[in-house]
């Protein structure tokens, strides 16, 4: 029987809480890195959960693995549990993203193995093409650094706007040096991107969450990222040090199977790309 955990920043918190007042110092027990136990990966519901549990149903017990999936809904918890051992790994971010993160909070993430790639999209209630949108029409774009970059380069990918050479994908609204509808940019949390839409012209949407308000990029998207040569891939990550637990390495082997690369051709019709 599938056994997917929701659970809350508070209860992540109160774990770390406990874990530490009773550590006693071994790197082990404070990474929370214990090979006999069960595997306990935080991921995003969609499409992350959903493929880590076909993995669990389908794969791991003949593999020998015992997975636990525990769903988060926002881009912090699943790093910080995964540093302060209330997990084991966590599998929803790219590289620039965790670059990032690993800077502004003094983290020690590290990846372990690529498994999908989620493309970017633009979406509209409002419009059918990206060419008609309005002059000095709002767009809702994510606010975390890197997914606002990403956000910005699509836009100017499909000359919407035009931003500074250089900036890459940490590039801001500040960066924007040709705006020729006048668009106003609205930034929100990129798990509420989505929900925008009623209230925005457009929005920039992540490709789980787009995925989770039933939205189908391959079809539903204005303009869309190049998966061919995309480097945000999606991958599984943990703890520093923790590369080597042979229950990560089963896992990294398990998500980078035929099987997996099959569901996931299956189940997201192009709008998730297996990037193995």
């Amino acid at each position: 029987m599938r056994n997917t955990i929701k659970i809350t920043t508070a209860v992540l918190a109160a774990g770390a809480l406990t874990l530490g007042l009773t550590a006693c110092g071994s790197e082990e027990e404070s990474s929370g890195s214990d090979a006999s136990g069960p595997l306990t990966v935080a991921a995003s519901p969609v499409p992350h959960a959903e493929i880590l549990n076909f993995v669990k149903d389908n794969l791991a017990e003949k593999a020998g693995l015992d997975l636990e999936v525990k769903e988060v809904t926002d881009y912090v918890t699943p790093n910080t549990s995964t540093e302060d051992g209330s997990v084991d790994a966590n599998y929803f971010q790219t590289q620039a993203y965790l670059d990032d993160f690993n800077k502004k909070n003094g983290t020690h993430i590290v990846p372990a193995g690529d498994v999908h790639l989620e493309p970017l999209g633009l979406y509209s209630e409002k419009v059918k093409e990206a060419d008609e949108l309005k002059s000095g029409a709002t767009i809702a774009i994510p606010n975390d650094t890197i997914n606002e970059g990403r956000a910005l380069q699509l836009l100017a990918a499909n000359k919407i706007i035009t931003i500074k050479e250089g900036v890459g994908f940490e590039a801001t609204p500040s960066d924007i040096t040709g705006n020729p509808k006048k668009l106003k940019f609205k930034e929100l949390e990129a798990a509420q991107t989505p929900r925008a839409l009623a209230d925005v012209d457009a929005a920039v949407v992540n490709g789980n969450y787009a995925i989770g308000a039933d939205l189908k990029p391959a079809e539903d998207a204005l303009v869309l990222e190049a998966a061919e040569g995309n480097p945000h891939a999606n991958f599984l990550a943990v703890k520093e040090g923790n590369e080597g637990d042979p229950r990560v390495k089963k896992l990294a082997e398990l998500l980078t199977s035929d099987e997996v690369k099959k569901f996931i051709d299956d189940k997201y019709a192009g709008s998730v790309v297996a990037a193995f």
